[in-house]
């Protein structure tokens, strides 16, 4: 799967994909293959950019139209 919305988030918070492999703890070109669909993405880092963007792992998926995240359930 490509992921055209990793790219777009990184691209609107003017971050490349050096900053945000770091973020990860990855290497770049990793991070570089889960942009393009040539690596699965783990979850943890799924999740990672999910929070890191303000944004749900479905609308990174592709899963939701909507960028604004699930509204957060009370613990």
């Amino acid at each position: 799967m490509y992921f055209q919305r990793l790219k777009d988030l990184r691209k609107d918070m003017d971050m490349t994909q050096k900053q945000i492999s770091e973020l990860l703890g990855i290497q770049q070109t990793v991070y570089s293959r889960y942009e393009r669909g040539f690596q699965n993405i783990y979850i943890e880092h799924l999740i990672k950019l999910a929070d890191f963007y303000g944004t749900s792992t479905d609308y990174i998926l592709g899963r939701m139209l909507v960028k604004k995240p699930y509204p957060k359930r009370p613990h």
